[in-house]
């Protein structure tokens, strides 16, 4: 039995919480330290429930930093350091503080009884890595996971990757930021799930659900529903500030979903949102290249890059009824195959294996 610990600055999306899930379930032994806590409230381990500096400024000067990278179009790999003075005095102070809480935390869990730390987005609860630093002398194995806009805003922090063993990815466009990356589907049980509603709806009912409107392309589709209103009698929801459990009631009562289209900074491809509705036999558009779309095995999603592309698949998909049901029976086949814990979790041990972690 393994002794895993992940090391998280969030519970983003539920997805290291599924990782922890998963070791469980798989046979091994595992915590999840979440640094700050979820704002959607999704399930948590241990949550240290750090203060998480939203004011105003704050999410301004963040914002700035998306629009930067935006702008550059840059395809080489951001390598993180702090950008002004301010910067240095806060992470300094946050590091001092932490300490502290480290200490705690390896005392009162136990920690320095783990083997392997997994280190979600490539991020140590100190902003020096001196907890990451103080385990490999320990001779603990590193794995550091990337994920979201971990590696395309923040960037690489450089420390914790000359410590890490090993470093993996459920997002394809990171394998060209990175080269020593590993890809590994993120673990998911579609258990979880509501029953797909067997019952017609009077209309084609169409759902998206966006964490976040700029990286999901909400605008663009906004526009192309809009336009298709006028041609078919069709219901669009729009599901957003909601609790989890209600949106997947709802979603499983539709019949086609939109996970991502035309987004920025989001990435290409899909998230745990398309995952839910593939999971519920629902046929799920999003956005990828050409590259991705034939690099993912038995892709099962509908792609759509713009607009227009976006507004013939919607087309097809609301007047074909059997083209829906036969994507939804195939998705579903699809989540279970690839992203099934014991699928995932026998792939992360054979990385494990590769780079002489166990």
């Amino acid at each position: 039995m393994l002794k895993i610990l992940h090391m998280a600055p969030q519970n983003f999306a539920g997805v290291p919480y599924s990782f922890f899930q998963m070791h469980n379930q798989c046979g091994d032994f595992s915590r999840l330290i979440t640094y700050h806590k979820n704002p959607y409230n999704l399930p948590e381990d241990i949550c240290l429930n750090l203060p998480l500096p939203n004011f105003q400024l704050a999410k301004f000067w963040r914002m700035k930093k998306v629009e930067y990278i935006e702008s550059t179009a840059s395809v080489e790999l951001p390598v993180f350091k702090p950008k002004n003075l301010f910067e240095q005095i806060y992470f300094y102070l946050s590091d001092q503080n932490r300490k502290k809480i480290a200490g705690r935390l390896i005392e009162e869990y136990r920690l320095n009884e783990f083997e392997i730390v997994h280190y979600d987005a490539g991020l140590d609860l100190l902003r020096n890595s001196l907890l990451a630093k103080q385990w490999k002398k320990e001779g603990k194995k590193i794995v550091c996971c990337y994920y979201g806009s971990d590696l395309r805003v923040r960037g690489l922090i450089k420390e914790m990757d000359e410590l890490s063993d090993l470093n993996i990815t459920s997002e394809y466009d990171h394998l060209a930021l990175k080269k020593d990356l590993y890809y590994l589907f993120y673990p998911y049980d579609i258990s979880e799930l509501p029953t797909k509603s067997n019952i017609d709806n009077e209309k084609v009912t169409i759902v998206h659900s966006p964490t976040n409107r700029k990286f999901k392309g909400t605008e663009l589709i906004l526009q192309v529903i809009e336009k298709i209103k006028k041609e078919k009698g069709i219901e669009f929801l729009l599901l957003e500030n909601m609790k989890r459990s209600d949106v997947l009631m709802i979603k499983s009562k539709a019949d086609i979903s939109i996970d991502q289209v035309g987004g920025t900074m989001g990435g290409t491809g899909y998230g745990k949102a398309g995952l839910e509705t593939l999971g519920m036999s629902i046929p799920t558009i999003t956005n990828m290249t050409d590259e991705y779309a034939a690099w993912l095995p038995e892709n099962p999603f509908v792609i759509a890059n713009n607009a227009e592309q976006l507004y013939n698949k919607l087309m097809e998909l609301i007047e074909d009824a059997e083209y829906r049901k036969e994507l939804g029976v195939k998705g579903k086949q699809w989540v279970i195959k690839y992203h099934d814990y014991e699928s995932v979790n026998n792939k992360l041990k054979e990385l494990y294996k590769i780079r002489g972690i166990i």
